[in-house]
């Protein structure tokens, strides 16, 4: 995963979950403009603890795990959605 799908992920919960940016950037100690930046993929670099304070507010669990030849599941559901 990219940190332009990262941050498509965190907006979408946020927008799900009715928070303001700022409201989500306070609530996770980062200021309203880097998580705007995470949020549009235009950050050039996102410290760990970013992401996992982030994740937590938001339901989601950070993990890392060995790489994997075969498509995961989000990358199946893209190229159906490319493709019609």
């Amino acid at each position: 995963m990219n940190l332009v799908e990262i941050g498509h992920l965190i907006a979408t919960a946020r927008k799900k979950r009715k928070l303001t940016q700022g409201e989500l950037a306070r609530e996770a100690g980062i200021g309203r403009t880097t998580l705007s930046l995470i949020e549009n993929g235009s950050i050039n670099e996102i410290g760990i603890n970013k992401i996992i304070a982030l994740g937590e507010l938001l339901g989601f669990e950070v993990a890392i795990q060995e790489k994997s030849s075969r498509p995961t599941l989000q990358q199946l559901l893209a190229e159906k959605d490319n493709h019609g």
